[in-house]
């Protein structure tokens, strides 16, 4: 493992159809302390025939090492490798075949941060966001600063989180719809009162209905 990239030869799981097949694919990415296999798992509620699902696994099982909200170079070099890693896995599905607006990319907690922050620093068409339990990464001021693009063209983004939780503000999933909707992207968000920091069956559910998009 690269100390400078921690994250680039780490595996990635892979269920549903093989690349060169599918027409439409799911990018999963887990939270802090999980596996790719654990949101793999997910692929059984979000289950279409003809996809591809695609689950890389952080190094250490952690893709960065503090919270999402601190200042973006206390969770270097680990972000930028991240990064890196996910668009390796874009950059397969298109190679392949698949174009961006029928790629989805879907996480949970620190798989959801990931997400959002990915799709914000490469905007264009997008099958779909799913962040469950997430907002873009940085201080409030970094997150503000960038002139971002409006180029994600419609790209339908779920911004799903519970109130409170024990690591993702409110303040920040909304501030972080804020901004996608000033790319372009059409963002819907649900705020779960008092529900713990997992995923519901109402999320699982909506999430779903956006894959679904993909499939046909």
């Amino acid at each position: 493992m690269s100390q400078l990239d921690p994250h680039q030869n780490q595996p990635v799981l892979h269920l549903g159809e093989p690349l060169a097949g599918a027409h439409g694919a799911v990018i999963l990415l887990h939270g802090r302390g999980a596996s790719a296999e654990d949101i793999l798992g997910l692929s059984h509620e979000l289950r279409y025939p003809g996809l591809a699902y695609l689950a890389p696994q952080a190094a250490n099982h952690t893709w960065y090492p503090t919270s999402f909200l601190a200042p973006q170079a206390q969770n270097e070099p680990f972000l930028t490798s991240a990064l890196a890693k996910v668009k390796s896995i874009v950059d397969e599905a298109i190679a392949a075949g698949i174009p961006t607006e029928r790629i989805i990319l879907c996480g949970f907690s620190q798989g959801a941060c990931l997400s959002t922050e990915f799709v914000a620093r490469n905007p264009t068409r997008y099958g779909g966001l799913i962040a469950l339990t997430g907002g873009l990464i940085g201080t409030n001021e970094e997150v503000a600063a960038p002139a971002r693009p409006a180029t994600l063209a419609g790209t339908p983004a779920l911004l799903l989180s519970g109130d409170p939780d024990p690591h993702v503000p409110w303040s920040r999933v909304e501030q972080s719809a804020a901004i996608l909707t000033a790319m372009g992207a059409q963002v819907i968000t649900n705020r779960y009162p008092n529900r713990p920091h997992t995923v519901t069956q109402d999320e699982l559910e909506q999430a779903n209905h956006l894959v679904a998009t993909i499939a046909r």
